[in-house]
C-alpha cells in the first residue's frame, strides 16, 4: 500500500485513539483497585473527570504532538516524549482538579495513576513503534521519492533512505544532468528538467534534491514546482560533503544561520536538571554503598601493596580546566602513574585492582568529584593531561568532548570503547562517540547509560583492565 496524505492522518488518530483507551483503562484500573479510601471525592462525578482527563491528554499533545508515524523515530525519543506528554497530562489534569476542590483529597491516587501510567504509555508508543515498522517492512505506507542530482551527497542520502526499510521510504530512482551516470547508478530516471513530469505521473510523494549551489535557477524550479503541486521539497546543502554532521539552524531576524552543532545541554533547564540529578545520585550512592565499600575495598588495598587507598591525578575536564580525579588505587605505586595507561597483565596492577576495574568499582571515588561539580555521573570520561596534549593535536573534534562536563561513565564506554586505547583510530572512534553524547543529550540518554553500566559492572567487561 503506497503512502498518501489520508492514510498518513489515519495512522495519527489510530495512535492517538490508541493513547486514549490506554489512558482511560489505567484510570479505571486505579480508580478500582485502590477504592474509595482515596477515590471518593471523584465517585459522584467519575463521568465528569474521565473527560477532563481527555481534554487534557488533547491540550497536551499541542506541546508534545504524535511523532511515531515519522520515517525515523528512535525508541528512547519514543520513550520520552510518552514521559513528557504523561507528565504535562498529570499536571494539567491535577490543576483542573484543585480548581476543582478535590485535588489534595486525590494525591494519593494521582501518583500512583502517574507512576503506572507512565510505564504502560511508555510500552504502548513502543510497541506501536515497532508494530509500524514491521508494518512498512512488508511494503506498505510507503513514501514515494526521488533524488534531484547523483553526486557524493546524493548517493549517501540514497544509502540512508536504503538502509533500513522500515523508515517508509520508496526511492524511484536518480535524476541527474550528467548522462554518464546512467549505467552507474541504481535507477536513472533522466536529467533534471523531467523531474515534473515524472513527479505529475507518478504520483510522487517527496522530491530531495542535491543538486550544487549553483545550480540555483534548477533548484528554485523544483521548489516552485513542488509547492504547486503540493509535494513535500527537501534540500540537501552542498557543503554536507564537506562537513558530515547534523546541523542546526536558527533564524536571526529573517536570516538563516546553521550552526554546526546541536548542544542541549546548552539550555538552562537542561544543565539545571542534570546537575540536580548529578547532586541527589551522587549523595544517594556516597552517602549508602560508598561508606561500606571504602572500609572493605580501603582494608583489601592496603593488604595488597603499600600506599594511599585513593589514587588522585589530574584529568582534563569542562572547558579543558584541569581538576584532580579520585578512584580506588588499583596498581602499585609508581613512577608511569600520569603518563603510562593500563594495559592488559599490566605487572602494576593489584590482584583486587583488576577486580576493581573490571567491575568499575574503582570509580566509586569519583562521586567525590560529582558532588563537588568537577565531573558529571554520566559524560565523556576525562583523560590524562598527556592523552589531552597528543590527541588534541591528531584528532580535529578532540577537545568538543570538553564542552560538557567528564563523567563517572559515558555513551563511548557502553558502547564498546572502554579501556586502553592502542590505537589512533580507537581514540577517534571514542571522540567520535562523545562528540555524538553531546549534541544527542537528554535525561533519557543519561538513564540509558547508567542501566548498561550498571549491568555491565555484573557482567564484566573484556576490555575492563
Amino acid at each position: 500500500m503506497e503512502f498518501d496524505k489520508k492514510h498518513g492522518y489515519l495512522i495519527q488518530w489510530l495512535i492517538g485513539i490508541g493513547d486514549l483507551v490506554v489512558l482511560n483503562l489505567m484510570f479505571i484500573l486505579v480508580y478500582s483497585l485502590l477504592g474509595p479510601l482515596y477515590t471518593r471525592a471523584i465517585s459522584n462525578n467519575l463521568r465528569e473527570v474521565l473527560l477532563l482527563l481527555n481534554f487534557c491528554y488533547f491540550f497536551s499533545l499541542y506541546f508534545v504532538p504524535i511523532q511515531l508515524h515519522r520515517s525515523i523515530v528512535y525508541l528512547d525519543k519514543v520513550v520520552q516524549r510518552a514521559f513528557s506528554v504523561i507528565t504535562l497530562l498529570i499536571f494539567l489534569f491535577a490543576t483542573c482538579l484543585v480548581f476543582l476542590n478535590v485535588g489534595d483529597v486525590l494525591a494519593t491516587f494521582l501518583l500512583v495513576y502517574y507512576v503506572s501510567t507512565i510505564v504502560v504509555f511508555s510500552c504502548w508508543r513502543v510497541l506501536v513503534r515497532m508494530m509500524l515498522k514491521f508494518y512498512r517492512r512488508k511494503g506498505y505506507n510507503f513514501k514515494k521519492v526521488v533524488i534531484v542530482g547523483a553526486g557524493k551527497n546524493g548517493m549517501d542520502l540514497y544509502r540512508v533512505m536504503k538502509d533500513d526499510i522500515s523508515s517508509g521510504f520508496n526511492i524511484l530512482g536518480f535524476f541527474d544532468d550528467n548522462q554518464v551516470l546512467k549505467n552507474v547508478l541504481p535507477n536513472y530516471l533522466g536529467t533534471t528538467d523531467k523531474v515534473e513530469g515524472y513527479a505529475l505521473a507518478h504520483d510522487v510523494d517527496e522530491i530531495y534534491c542535491t543538486l550544487p549551489g549553483t545550480n540555483d535557477d534548477k533548484i528554485l524550479r523544483l521548489l516552485d514546482f513542488s509547492e504547486k503541486h503540493m509535494i513535500r521539497f527537501f534540500i540537501v546543502p552542498e557543503f554536507y560533503r564537506n562537513v558530515k554532521k547534523s546541523m542546526v539552524m536558527e533564524i536571526m531576524e529573517s536570516i538563516p544561520i546553521i550552526t554546526v552543532r546541536r548542544e542541549p545541554l546548552q539550555a538552562f533547564y537542561n544543565r539545571a536538571l542534570k546537575r540536580a540529578f548529578d547532586i541527589g545520585f551522587s549523595l544517594v550512592v556516597l552517602c549508602t554503598i560508598f561508606p561500606i565499600l571504602y572500609v572493605v575495598v580501603g582494608f583489601l588495598i592496603k593488604r595488597s601493596s603499600p600506599g594511599p587507598i585513593f589514587f588522585k591525578q589530574k584529568r582534563t575536564g569542562l572547558y579543558g580546566r584541569d581538576f584532580e580525579c579520585y578512584k580506588f588505587r588499583t596498581m602499585r605505586v609508581n613512577a608511569e602513574a600520569d603518563t603510562k595507561q593500563a594495559e592488559k597483565d599490566d605487572p602494576r596492577k593489584t590482584k583486587i585492582g583488576d577486580f576493581l576495574r573490571r567491575t568499575n568499582l574503582d570509580e566509586f571515588p569519583q562521586f567525590i568529584n560529582v558532588l563537588k561539580g568537577d565531573m558529571s555521573v554520566v559524560g565523556p570520561r576525562p583523560h590524562m593531561l598527556k592523552h589531552t596534549e597528543q590527541y588534541s593535536s591528531l584528532i580535529d573534534k578532540y577537545m568538543v568532548r570538553h564542552l560538557v562536563k567528564p563523567g563517572v561513565t559515558g555513551w563511548a564506554q557502553v558502547t564498546g570503547y572502554r579501556g586502553e586505547t592502542k590505537t589512533l583510530e580507537q581514540m577517534e572512534g571514542r571522540v567520535k562517540r562523545d562528540v555524538w553524547y553531546i549534541e544527542n543529550w537528554s535525561f533519557f540518554l543519561d538513564l540509558k547509560i547508567i542501566v548498561v553500566t550498571l549491568l555491565n559492572m555484573f557482567r564484566g567487561e573484556k576490555n575492563a583492565y
